[in-house]
């Protein structure tokens, strides 16, 4: 049996790359502009998958009424939630005297789930699988987590060059990639500048490992691939990020070591400590900040960040790797050319702008088309946790304590992903990761990034969690309450259960935006009719009720299972 799940996860993932060179827009209209039609309910539900935790109704309605840049004009107008990540940490903090993973988990299932400002919060998680710290490691504390995706989140529509120092002086990264108290090199040569995070700002951040052409192709030396940077380069940066360590009021050589401690050091940007920072020639990447006696640690920072900022890699680098988290794992080089033109000018000379980038993305024609999105090359596996979000929104779940209390999904026995709980700086999954030359994927040799945490294991146990949530909701018992804290109530799905056909609609509309194929919608229909729903006989409602609450059940479930729902097209 899991053999055979696990084959149909392979069969169906051949067509889950990307791609496609259709310009095609579909009647709602594709490229940048506004749409030449109002988007029907299947085109919103679809860009709502992509820009959202999961279709609501709701969501739909609000695309149609505003049109596909309307409601992305709409959404980066909303303001951040009023509650943040951090000071619900607080709130917890106070109440209980100490926090942990959990907690976050909490705050962020609530923000997912509940927020309106849906396409930030999704944008957000997109970022966290770019610039990652992850809380598997024991140096990420958990307030300091928050204030990290508090920080993501507040630079989700903003300039990448701002987010890129954020990044860099946030604690929580000088923890996870072990620069914070960074000292320079010594005159014996017996110490030289920890080299963990010049590497992977380059390598995961911001430029990649090899040249890449405007569209993100690989630029060539002949038939060569060539570096974007040498060990000098890791060396040379290295020296940048000298100095840097913990916020302080009063700071000094005890502080810089961790000493005398802030108590709001884990959420303050660091600070710099100019008796530790490198004077020495600094040379990375063609740039050279000279030798000096006197300490310029910002001046060095802004060269740095600047270098990396203006780097002809990093508007394809950024755009191919947003584009695989929303949208496609094998954008066309057409398509990450066009928003690779928007991250190098908004339209106003403007660099970086990432609202410009988001936009471009999601009202690209190969975003929009609907014969983009049935090719066989085009699409992506949807990431474990999001399924769980698009239940969660789609069938109005609601928590009965209001803090979701839902811990750790990490287990490859439950989702294998926690959000912000990465297993290391390369995410939960290569973005060049493309399955063995056994499977059809990778004959093709397609990306599919996310079926790296794919096998038998993971495969059944996502099904098995699936059953027992969607029957019995998700998250931990609330104190005094009963049953899961989290639950579904699926009363519109109950008020269709008489008619599977109207069902299945359903289930195609806010789940599959109206292309499940009719193998699928025969099949999902004979499941919902094999529940039977007893006459009513004036004595039997309860019984009615409950085939009525199964039958809803099935729908959502075989739904949610079923191999055309875990690819986004």
């Amino acid at each position: 049996m899991r053999h055979t799940i696990f084959a149909a996860f392979l069969c169906l993932l051949a067509a889950c790359g990307g791609g496609g060179s259709s310009t095609d827009t579909g009647s709602s209209g594709g490229g940048q502009g506004p749409a030449a039609q109002p988007p029907t309910a299947q085109e919103a539900a679809r860009l709502l998958t992509q820009g959202t935790f999961g279709v609501t109704e709701a969501g739909i309605g609000e695309v149609q009424g505003q049109g596909i840049n309307g409601w992305i004009t709409a959404q980066m107008a909303l303001p951040r939630p009023g509650l943040s990540h951090e000071a619900f940490i607080d709130i917890a903090l106070a109440a209980n005297g100490s926090v942990n993973a959990n907690n976050f988990y909490q705050t962020w299932w609530k923000q997912a789930i509940n927020e309106p400002d849906q396409l930030r919060q999704r944008v957000t998680f997109a970022l966290s699988q770019i610039f990652v710290v992850s809380l598997a490691d024991p140096a990420v504390d958990t307030r300091g987590a928050a204030s990290w995706y508090d920080m993501l989140q507040a630079n989700a529509f903003g300039n990448f060059r701002t987010l890129m120092e954020e990044v860099t002086l946030h604690p929580m990264m000088g923890r996870y990639l072990t620069y914070l108290g960074n000292q320079k090199e010594d005159a014996a040569g017996t110490r030289t500048p920890d080299e963990n995070y010049a590497r992977e700002v380059m390598q995961l951040m911001t430029i990649g490992l090899i040249e890449l052409n405007a569209d993100g192709t690989p630029r060539l030396n002949g038939t060569e691939q060539i570096p974007t940077y040498t060990p000098a380069d890791i060396a040379g940066l290295a020296k940048v990020f000298t100095g840097i360590s913990w916020y302080n009021t009063s700071p000094n050589n005890t502080t810089f070591a961790g000493g005398n401690a802030h108590s709001d050091r884990s959420v303050r940007p660091m600070i710099f400590y100019p008796n530790f920072h490198s004077t020495s020639a600094k040379t990375f990447l063609g740039v050279t900040i000279p030798a000096s006696t006197t300490v310029d640690m910002a001046g060095d920072l802004r060269i740095a960040l600047d270098r990396l900022f203006n780097h002809a890699n990093t508007g394809p680098f950024i755009a191919k790797r947003l584009i695989q988290q929303l949208v496609t794992s094998n954008p066309s080089p057409a398509y990450v050319g066009r928003i690779s033109a928007v991250f190098a000018n908004n339209g106003s000379g403007v660099r970086g702008d990432l609202a410009a980038v988001v936009r471009a993305i999601l009202t690209d024609a190969e975003a929009r088309s609907i014969s983009v999105a049935t090719s066989a090359s085009f699409g992506k596996l949807r990431e474990p946790v999001i399924r769980v979000t698009n239940w969660a929104r789609s069938f109005g779940a609601t928590s009965q304590t209001g803090n979701f209390l839902i811990t750790s999904t990490s287990a490859n026995t439950s989702l294998n992903q926690s959000p912000l709980t990465s297993p290391s700086v390369f995410n939960f999954w290569r973005p060049g990761f493309t399955p063995p030359a056994t499977t059809q994927l990778g004959q093709n040799m397609l990306l599919a990034p996310e079926f790296q945490v794919v096998d038998e294991v993971t495969t059944a146990s996502y099904i098995n969690q699936m059953q027992d949530w969607i029957n019995a909701g998700i998250g931990s018992t609330p104190t005094g309450g009963s049953g899961r804290d989290v639950r579904a109530a699926y009363a519109a799905e109950i008020a269709l259960a008489d008619n599977p056909t109207a069902l299945v609609d359903r289930m195609n509309t806010l789940l599959f935006y109206g292309q499940m194929t009719s193998t699928l919608q025969t099949r999902l229909n004979a499941a919902i009719s094999a529940v039977a729903v007893p006459a009513a006989t004036g004595s039997n409602q309860t019984a009615i009720d409950t085939a009525r609450l199964n039958r809803a059940k099935t729908a959502v479930f075989f739904s949610m299972i079923s191999p055309e729902y875990l690819v986004q097209r």
